[in-house]
């Protein structure tokens, strides 16, 4: 069997006789078709993208609320927010649960000086002299010193270095009366005096914890409800911009139509020779059988009472008009192209040898859609082969 390369040329191959101004317009064409192409596949890719995100959006929406109903995008686009609009109202979000934790902190810094009010507070008002009491070893049993003055600090600071919400002021409270308890014996009076401050911490905090955790979980529910919305957001720019490259593809391919339309006309004024079309059919019964389908559509566009449906089909290669004959060309070109690109990723197994007559040996036959293929492909075969009997090969 001659290779594709061999029976299927490009058109700049196309011998137009002494016509050389129609083969410099073909030559031309074909370029455009090139470049429309190479446009073609690029917004495809962009189109994948976006799909890709949209779906991905989608299953995590779902996945987060299986028991909600499902918005369709024009619901989307009327109910959802622009992107700007988001951020916007995420910044105003922000700006008030800050004022609301500036609020707590107001409160526990009330707590604060009531414990560091209390007569016994002045041991841990200020860091642990470690040199000047002699405690060598206080750094190996105390890992993270804490004490009254470096809480003030954190909460006065204004440098991003302070505290984000009230329990790690809590936390750094509490640590200084455990870091006391810890290393000092518990007949110590130091342990004592911490002892009986936290117990008293512990009294004021439990006070003031309800509405701590009412504004945890005030936070938490708009801090999902933010990312819910800018989701949505997100899912309604990327649809609109996926149909605005489908609505581009579209135009680019009814603009790749008429140019091919153009090339096909400008090629028909070349009769194809016998042995073009003998290997023309024996490249039809390479096809596919979504392909090959695709090819008997080809030929009933200009032959009506062609049943490329049917379940027998007898294609007479000779008998077709000169337009049809380019239009299966480039179409065969293409397809057989596309299939050798596939058959190179999967490592060269689909790689097949068809004979002029149908048969297939080399081939691993699918049971499912080769029934189709082989029926249409002897049919092609047994009337290319009785054609080539009658004429004699250029």
């Amino acid at each position: 069997m001659e290779p594709m390369d061999a029976s299927i040329s490009d058109t700049r191959n196309v011998e137009t006789g002494n016509n050389q101004g129609n083969a410099a317009q073909v030559e031309s064409f074909e370029s455009r078709v090139d470049d429309i192409l190479t446009k073609v596949d690029k917004l495809e890719q962009r189109v994948n993208e976006v799909e890709q995100f949209y779906l991905t959006a989608s299953k995590k929406q779902l996945s987060g609320s299986k028991g909600s109903l499902v918005v369709k995008d024009k619901d989307k686009e009327r109910h959802v927010a622009s992107l700007k609009k988001q951020q916007q109202d995420a910044s105003r979000r922000e700006a008030a649960a800050a004022k609301r934790m500036q609020e707590l902190m107001r409160l526990f810094g009330t707590i604060l000086r009531q414990i560091t009010q209390h007569k016994w507070a002045w041991p841990f008002m200020q860091p642990v002299d470690v040199e000047g009491l002699g405690l060598h070893d206080y750094y190996e049993v105390i890992k993270k010193p804490m004490d009254f003055s470096t809480v003030k600090n954190k909460m006065e600071a204004k440098d991003g270095t302070g505290y984000k919400n009230v329990r790690e002021m809590c936390a750094d409270v509490r640590l200084i009366f455990k870091n006391a308890m810890k290393y000092n014996d518990e007949k110590r009076d130091v342990h004592v005096m911490a002892n009986t401050l936290l117990r008293k911490f512990e009294e004021k905090w439990l006070g003031l914890l309800p509405r701590v955790a009412e504004e945890e979980k005030r936070l938490e529910e708009e801090e999902a409800e933010a990312q819910f919305d800018m989701q949505l957001a997100q899912e309604v720019a990327h649809a609109k911009m996926a149909r605005d490259i489908s609505n581009e593809l579209y135009e680019i391919d009814s603009h790749l139509d008429d140019l091919r339309d153009i090339i096909v006309q400008k090629c028909s004024c070349v009769k194809m020779s016998t042995e073009e079309k003998r290997k023309l059919g024996a490249a039809l019964s390479r096809l596919s059988p979504e392909d090959l389908s695709k090819a008997l559509e080809i030929v009933a566009q200009n032959n009506p009472s062609f049943q490329a449906t049917a379940e027998e089909v007898d294609l007479d290669i000779d008998a077709q008009s000169e337009p049809t004959l380019w239009r299966l060309k480039f179409f065969v070109k293409d397809a057989l192209e596309v299939q050798g690109k596939s058959s190179a990723s999967m490592g060269g197994n689909n790689a097949a040898t068809t004979t002029s007559t149908g048969a297939n040996n080399n081939h691993p036959i699918n049971h499912n859609n080769n029934k189709r293929k082989k029926e249409i492909c002897d049919a092609i075969a047994k009337t290319a082969k009785k054609k080539n009997k009658k004429v004699s090969p250029d």
